[in-house]
Order: C-alpha cells, then structure tokens, then sequence
C-alpha cells in the first residue's frame, strides 16, 4: 500500500516538473586521431578524422588488393584509432560507457591501457562499461581502438574498414537501464485501443536502495502523453532485473507504411523524487500477418511487400554510415514505389532502421551471410562457432522495437543447405556464381535431421525466443525440400532467392506456409548504353562457369541483360504480381554498390544490379517501377536520341495513368503502341534521322502527357542542380549535388565525358564525388570528375558555421565558370 500511494505522488510531482537529466549522451563521432598500422615506418602516419569513417574508401583501385575486385579492389589492412577527454567532477560516482554501432572489423577497445573489449564481427552493435577504467575526475583519459581488416578476402562485397558507424559516450548513474534495455510489444490492437506491453531490464549495479521506482509513460506521435505506470522496484545488488508492465492506448494512430506514425516510451527510474535515468525507446502500433493463399496484411489490409535488396555502402561515401545520405537512398526508393527493404546480408547501422520507422518501410532484417562453412577464406565462418549466439542476441535484442521490422533472417544462401565440401575449395568470384547454381548431391528427405537442420533450429530458436511476435525466414537458393533448413521446419516463412520456375511448387511442398521471394531479378544495367535488338534478352555470362568479357565492360539498360539465374525487371515483377499467395518481393537491387561486378571482373569494381547507380542517378527501369508500383504520373522515353544516320533504333516508353502512347519523329506519327500483361512499357523500332523524337500519352482519347527526347549538340554548358540548397550546419549533413553535361539547347549530351574540376567557398567541404560508372578507377576522394554518360556528382558536407556556400565547375571544354549558390544554417 505504500508504494502504491508513493507512486500516485510521483506521478502527481512528475507531472509538472522533471528533476535532473538522469542520462547524458554525447557525441563521440568528433575530433579522433587515425593511423594505419603495421606500415614500414616505425612512427604511425597520424591524421585527425571525424567518425564515421572508412578509410578504405581513401584509397585507390587496384586488383591485386587481396579484396579482390569482388570485394569493391579497395584496401584493407589495420588501423588505429585514439582519442583524448576529460569527465568533469559531476560524474564522480557515476558509471560510463562507450556504444559503438559498428567497426569493421575484429576491434579491440582499450580505455587508459586497460582492454575494455573485443569484438570480431563488423556488423555488430555493441556497449563496453569503461567505468573502472576511467582516470579521476579532471584528469585526461585516453581511448585507442585498433581495428584488423587484413585478413582478406572476408567478403563478397565491399565491407569498408574502421569506425563506419557512429560512437556515443554515455554517462548514467549506478542504477540504471542498460543497452537495448527496453522490448515493446502490442499484443492487442483494435481501432478503440491498444494494449502496449513493455518490458524493461534494470541493472542495479552496486545498489540495494528500497525507494526506487520505474515510471513508464507513452507519448504520442505529437508528444502527448497517453498512458502511464509507476512500479516499485525491488533490487538486490549486483543481479538484474526485469519488469513488465502492461499500459493501454486509446484510438491509437497506426504505423504503416503511408502513415508511419510513431510513438516513444519514456522510461524513468526515480530515486525519492529525483530521476536517476531515463530511456527512450520509440514503437510504433501496428498488426502485421503472413498468410500461405493471399501474402502479407498490414493492419488487416493486403500489402505486397514491393522490396529491393541493399547493401550498407552509400557509394562514394564507401560504408561510413551517414543519415542523409541514407535518407537519399529510402526517398528514392520511396518515390519509386518501394515499401521495402532487406537489409543484405546484415545487420544494418541502427540509424538506417531509424529511417526505415520514419518513413514507412517494411523490413526484412538480416543477420548473416555465412554460418560454419566460408564463403571466402577469411569471412564470418571463422568466428561464427564461437560468435554467432552473442551476434544474434544482441543484433535481436538492438533491433526488435523497430516497427519497421517485420521478419528477421538468420541467412543468406548458406552452404548449409546442403552437405557439399566442395564449397570451401572455390575462390570469391567462382562462390558468387556457385551459391546461384550448384546444390549438393543430397536429394532425399531424411527421417533422422542432419547436423544443419538442427543448427537451423537453434538459430531459429534464438530468435524466437528473444521475440516471438515477428517470421524467421532465411534467403534460400535451394528450393527443394531437401534444403537442410527447410527441413529444420522451423522457418515460419519460405524464402527463396531466385528459382522462379519452383514458385509454383511452393504450396505443394510447403503446406500452410507462407511464401516471400527473398531475392529476385540479377538484371544487368549500365546507365546510358543501350544494346539491340532490345527484345533480345541476353543472359551473361552464358553459362555460370564461362567467362565474359566485352571491350566496353557494360550492359544493356534497356532490360534485356541479366545473369544465368536470374530474369528482367519485367518477368521478376509479372511472376510476383500475378500471383497472390507471394507475400512480396526483394529485387537485387535497389542501389549499384562497390564490389561483385557480375558479370565482369576487373577492371569493373562495383556492382550492375542496381536500379540507381552507384552515384544515386536512376537508370531507365526505374521508371518501369515507377509506373507500376505508384500513382505518380509516369512517361519516360528512352533511349538517347544521338545515333548514326541510318541506324535502327528502339524506342521504349514506361507509362501509367493512360491508355496508349503516340511516337512522332520530327512531327511524324510513327505510330500508337500499348503495354500487354507481358510487356510493360510501349515499343517502337525506328530507322534514324536527327531531331526530335516525342511521346504522347492518351487517356481515354485525350492527351495525358508528353515527353521529348532531342538530339544533342556538342558540349557547351555544365547545369548543376543540388538534392537541396539548404544545409544544417551540424558537419553531417550532406548535399548531392548533379553535374550535367549540356548543349547549346539545354540537352543533356549522352557520351560526354568531360573532366570537371570543382572548388568549393564558405563553410563545406567536398566530401566525394562520382559518376556512376561501373569501371571508373578514379578516386572518391577527388576534386575533380570524369562525366559518365553526360553527368558525374558532387557531395558536399556542411560545416558547423553558417553562412554561404558556392560550388564552382570547371573544365577544359568551356571557357565559362559554372557555379551554385548552397547555404548552411545552424541547428536549433
């Protein structure tokens, strides 16, 4: 009865005043110091970097970096880390720690000498309490940190070396909520109310205080609080604790994928009236299901999930996490159709499922690529025996309140699907192709479960455990039965990476289960080259095991170029659209990134796939999608119209919203094409001649839209267009910044390829620049850019003063000086 009347008086008290900050969380990204280690001279070369950090992506291309161009032909090797602070008087009796969000890889934290932890994998999350390892108060401590990316091949991409995630110091008092401390479910949800269910960890530390309580409110989306609980606390030293309180919410505002509303549980510990820590978590309400006959329902409404695979490097920036450049990325996406996105084939940083929640993504959140048998020689195989409970824990345990999360994946096409030994013989661009191909010679159903169907089950059996409220499902390119983890029968969800033609087999051999085509599509695109006839598809290489090459080392963006286990954009998307029991798909993929050049190798260096280049400029299908997937009026018109006199040229159109597209020719009808439910975009085979080509779209014979494509001129002008012209003045924030190649007429010209040169004045810097061009073995870290097809791309990252920016543009072609106007302005 006492605590009762004591928490009624807390909420009474805390209602109109809040004691105390509880928690500090700083910043810990700035003003670090970074060597690379074990180089010939016997002094480290320091320089001082602000984190996130790759500094693999500093470096140069070349093909014999024991990367290898599958893992982007950039350098690894060893690196150290340091960095210097002083904790004021305020924080004696307080304890500290260190968060990291990831460093690639095998890292080692030392505070002041001491070893405060190591961590293997580079994906993984994680928190180190360095507070017994702290100087007094007043006097300098130092953080040194050395990370071992030498060990290459370790991937089938690009991995990025470093701190490439953010750091955070956070500073609490002896009792406290600990690291990803707080799980929110909603096991009921109607329109009148939700119940939230919330269970949170308390470690006491050294404490045994009778008078502290856990105060629980929930805020909603405009900061309003809705519910709220007081529970005492009975803590005994040393041992933590874990309560669960149950709190409803009236007429809550569902999280979906247009309107993701978002809520925030605000966990107080108080102490008599004073908070001691407090702990933000943010959820969101919703209901989600997969069925085996009719896919995914989303708040009782079917959703196809309309997904693309990604992997975690943003191109130009290499793999340092920054969250606009993220947001480019999911915007993007977003205005494409997507409402997906399978984090491939890892744990995300968090701040790309921070997005996710924002913005209204579904995801499918991934764990590993390899289990016990290696993909390459160095990869996660070697840690994983000893590693892979604590990784998947704490990866479960980081990521399970995101409402954006809706199935986890505990693989990505791992050779334990079947009992092969031939999988640790191969080199990484033979893997890359055998993981699509070759299956083992186990084709039975056995009664008694082999060894990889019972790891199936613990991995399973992990993930369930820490939260039963989301699928597991695993990518798998194995579609038979036979499939050791399909035999564990404890995947929720059938995945299947590529196999189209077994879709139909699915309801046969998988009963009752509920079926998502993990990964789709391998179609190969290279932004602005065009190769006919466009409705000949060509499957490159021929055959996994050949070779390809070809002088220009590109593919064909009209659609009509994919791998050997792979298919169009069109054939993917018609299979998953027609059939209603395929809860979705995850295209590969949504973003060009560095490494796995299928279907070439060196001198290419980075990815085909994409449906947006590796600079972030879309190539033509993705307005196939658009049209698709959106109501957005669309009518694209491709390719270029800069050809030779006489040649046959195949015009495309993707459209929506009408019924039929007209073509004319220097104002002659060349006639009116239409998409069939085979073909999605319009079609027209034309005999060259210089000037305009248009299409005109009618709706119900009435015209809807139009669209032109002229030819170019020679390059006389350079237009450059930025994401956006206002930056926060916080030293992250990044603008985009597009430079076109143009003629006298305003034309884009098609094959320029310019050197351009830029400076930048006021207060930002040049972060990178690209151009999307698969084989470019120019630096990111440049001044200068190669046009690629007419365009390369400028990133600037504001500094922390405001004022004016202006980006100038130069080159050899052109007397005049391009420029453009940015400003930066302060955070409030």
């Amino acid at each position: 009865m006492k605590h009762i009347y004591t928490c009624m008086v807390l909420l009474l008290v805390l209602a109109s005043c809040n004691r105390g900050p509880g928690r500090e969380i700083f910043d810990f990204n700035r003003d670090w110091e970074f060597a690379l280690s074990g180089q010939s001279s016997e002094r480290p070369d320091w320089q001082k970097v602000n984190l996130p950090h790759d500094w693999s992506i500093e470096g140069t291309f070349d093909k014999d970096h024991p990367a290898t161009p599958g893992g982007g032909a950039l350098p690894g090797g060893k690196g150290i880390y340091r960095k210097t602070f002083t904790l004021n008087a305020d924080t004696e009796g307080k304890r500290v720690f260190l968060e990291f969000d990831g460093i690639y890889r095998d890292s080692r934290v030392y505070v002041n000498g001491n070893l405060a932890g190591h961590r293997p994998c580079g994906y993984s999350s994680f928190s180190y309490e360095i507070t017994s390892f702290l100087n007094p108060a007043g006097k300098e401590n130092t953080v040194e940190i050395t990370v071992d990316n030498s060990l290459q091949p370790n991937s089938r991409w690009y991995t990025g070396s470093g701190i490439y995630r953010d750091v955070r110091l956070v500073i609490t008092s002896a009792v406290l909520i600990p690291y990803s401390g707080t799980y929110v479910t909603t096991p009921e949800v109607t329109g009148r109310q939700a119940s939230v269910q919330i269970n949170t960890r308390i470690d006491p530390g050294s404490c045994n205080d009778d008078n502290i309580y856990l105060l629980t409110k929930i805020l909603d989306p405009a900061g309003k609080t809705v519910a709220e609980q007081c529970t005492h606390l009975e803590l005994d030293a040393g041992k933590e604790i874990s309560l669960t309180q149950r709190l409803n919410v009236k007429k809550p505002e569902l999280w979906d994928v247009e309107t993701p509303n978002l809520y925030t549980v605000k966990s107080l510990l108080l102490q008599g009236f004073s908070i001691i820590d407090h702990y933000k978590t943010t959820f969101g309400i919703r209901t989600f299901r997969f069925t085996a006959d009719s896919g995914f329902f989303l708040n009782q409404r079917p959703v196809k999930l309309l997904g693309v695979c990604l992997h975690h490097d943003l191109g130009a920036l290499g793999a340092a996490f920054n969250r606009r450049a993220a947001e480019r990325q999911l915007q993007m996406l977003k205005d494409m159709g997507c409402n997906a996105i399978r984090t491939s084939h890892n744990p995300p940083a968090p701040g790309f499922l921070d997005l996710c929640d924002r913005m209204g993504f579904l995801v499918m959140d991934e764990s590993f690529d390899v289990w016990r048998q290696q993909k390459t020689p160095y990869d996660y195989a070697m840690f994983f025996e000893k590693w892979y409970e604590r990784d998947l824990t704490d990866f479960i345990l980081r990521d399970r309140n995101h409402p954006s999360v809706v199935l986890w994946s505990i693989g990505n096409e791992v050779l334990e699907q079947w009992n092969n030994p031939v999988a640790d013989t191969l080199d990484t661009q033979q893997v890359n192709l055998f993981l699509n191909f070759l299956a083992g010679e186990d084709t039975t159903v056995s009664e008694e479960l082999p060894f990889n169907a019972l790891l199936t089950r613990k991995l399973a059996g992990i993930v369930k455990e820490l939260d039963p409220t989301r699928p597991v499902t695993a990518g798998c390119n194995e579609p038979g039965p036979y499939n050791n983890l399909f035999k564990a029968g404890t995947l929720d969800i059938i995945g299947f990476n590529y196999h189209e033609n077994d879709y139909g087999n699915v309801p046969v051999h998988y009963p009752g289960k509920p079926f998502v085509a993990t990964e789709t599509t391998s179609s190969l695109h290279t932004r602005g080259f065009y190769q006919m006839p466009s409705d000949s598809v060509r499957q490159e290489p021929k055959k996994w095991w050949m070779t390809y090459q070809t002088p220009h080392h590109m593919c064909s963006a009209y659609d009509n170029m994919h791998t050997p286990w792979g298919n169009t954009h069109e054939g993917a998307w018609i299979q998953v659209r027609d059939n209603l029991f395929i809860s979705g798909m995850f295209i590969w993929t949504g973003f060009d990134y560095l490494g796995e050049p299928t279907p070439y190798w060196w001198p290419a260096r980075s990815s085909y796939f994409g449906i947006i280049d590796l600079a972030g400029f879309v190539k033509d299908v993705y307005y196939m999608y658009q049209s698709e997937w959106t109501d957005t009026p669309v009518l694209h018109l491709f390719p270029h119209w800069n050809w030779s006199k006489g040649d046959t040229v195949d015009l495309w159109a993707y459209y929506n919203r009408a019924d039929s597209v007209e073509l004319f020719l220097n104002g002659r009808s060349l006639g009116v094409s239409t998409k069939t439910p085979d073909r999605l975009h319009a079609f027209w085979r034309v005999v060259y001649e210089p000037g305009t080509v248009m299409a005109v779209s009618y709706s119900e014979g009435k015209e809807f839209m139009r669209r032109s494509v002229t030819t170019a001129g020679e390059p006389a002008s350079l237009l450059l267009t930025a994401d956006r012209n206002v930056l926060d003045a916080d030293g992250y924030d990044l603008a985009f910044i597009t430079v076109t190649v143009m003629d006298a007429e305003g034309n884009l010209v098609p094959y320029a390829a310019e050197t351009i040169r830029f400076e930048v004045e006021g207060p930002a810097v040049i972060e990178a620049v690209d151009n999307g061009s698969p084989i470019s073995h120019e630096p990111f870290k440049a001044t200068e850019r190669k046009a690629f097809h007419g365009k390369c791309l400028v990133i600037l990252r504001a500094g922390t003063e405001p004022g004016k920016v202006t980006l100038k543009a130069t080159s050899e072609s052109f007397a005049q000086e391009f420029a453009l106007d940015l400003e930066t302005r302060l955070v409030e």
